[in-house]
């Protein structure tokens, strides 16, 4: 069996793969997209993270290929119609990250809440701003999380521990969930005319492109800070850029954009905005967790085992000796 992995995951996950009698496995990040297509032709499974593009060409161009791992949650980087198309499993690792990420997304709220970043910057330049930069409790603050999964319950035990309160916005999370929490669940609207701080966990769908326009910040409590771990495209940057520069959203801590990077983005001129390179998934844990889920994939359909209906994103094109062998 063949394995290509085609974006960096850590050495011990690769070992696992590696260690396995009669196993070929081809680790290589940042190949060029033509070397991918000649690699993969005779591959079994491909394991990948976000930065590969496992477009429908792609797929096309392996004859044998059985499984695509996607180490991560998100599976915008692959063409799930064209793997289904030609029988090929799709599987992601959701959950794998969520402590990472949700621990990203408070560190971007203290952050905004207290100037960290622009402090920072002024110490470096040898300016003392002591009075200009005056910070804000997150005692007694609401937060509103916008998607209620793993990622969105984590950031609310989080902040329930800082005294804050919170509200959720999540159509498919049943109440008892929230009610265990202790969060309250909101329309949008409500929501967004309430939070201080709103912290966004949705995947990309049609639904959810450019969720947060002109129109939604208009909704929103003036002075809301927004924090985005989630995706860049649920954002519209422009009517974001404006409702910073007029001071109605008072800041964002953002970790991912519509291009990544963003180069030439104006946000990134803004001092009341906090930058990460899509990095709020990236730990030791998260990594590895991430990758040994993929892993488990891997290895469990090699043994004729469903990987795991959790993990499985088109479970129609599974051989029929795994359903409803879950």
């Amino acid at each position: 069996m063949k394995i290509i992995i085609s974006d960096d995951l850590p050495a011990s996950a690769v070992s696992l793969l590696q260690e396995v009698s009669g196993w070929t496995v081809d680790a290589r990040s940042g190949r060029p997209k033509q070397d991918l297509i000649n690699d993969i032709a005779d591959a079994d499974a491909l394991l990948v993270r976000s930065a590969t593009k496992v477009t429908k060409d792609v797929i096309d161009a392996a004859n044998k290929l059985k499984i695509i791992a996607r180490a991560g949650s998100g599976v915008d980087n692959v063409d799930l119609e064209a793997a289904s198309a030609r029988g090929v499993i799709v599987t992601n690792a959701p959950g794998g990250n969520s402590i990472s990420v949700a621990e990203h997304a408070f560190a971007l709220m203290l952050s905004l809440a207290r100037s960290v970043a622009t402090a920072d910057a002024c110490m470096k330049q040898q300016r003392w701003e002591k009075k200009s930069l005056l910070g804000a409790e997150l005692r007694d603050k609401t937060l509103g999380v916008v998607g209620f999964g793993r990622i969105g319950q984590a950031l609310a035990h989080r902040a329930r521990a800082f005294g804050m309160r919170i509200i959720a916005h999540d159509p498919f999370i049943a109440a008892h969930v929230a009610d265990d929490l202790d969060v309250e669940l909101a329309d949008l609207d409500s929501l967004c005319a309430r939070a201080d701080y709103i912290s966004l966990h949705l995947p990309n769908t049609e639904q959810t492109n450019n969720l947060f326009n002109a129109d939604r910040f208009a909704k929103c409590k003036k002075g809301v800070r927004i924090i985005n771990t989630a995706r860049g495209e649920l954002i519209d940057e422009q009517a974001l850029l404006a409702a910073l520069q007029s001071g109605h959203v008072g800041g964002a801590g953002l970790d991912v954009f519509r291009k990544e990077p963003p180069v030439g983005s104006p946000l990134l001129s803004l001092d009341n905005v906090v930058f990460l390179p899509h990095s709020s998934g990236m730990d030791d844990n998260g990594e590895a967790g991430m990758a040994n889920k993929c892993i488990d994939s891997i290895l469990a359909f090699s043994r004729g085992v469903h990987p795991g209906t959790e993990y499985v994103l088109n479970p129609e094109v599974l051989p029929a000796s795994m359903k409803g062998n879950s």
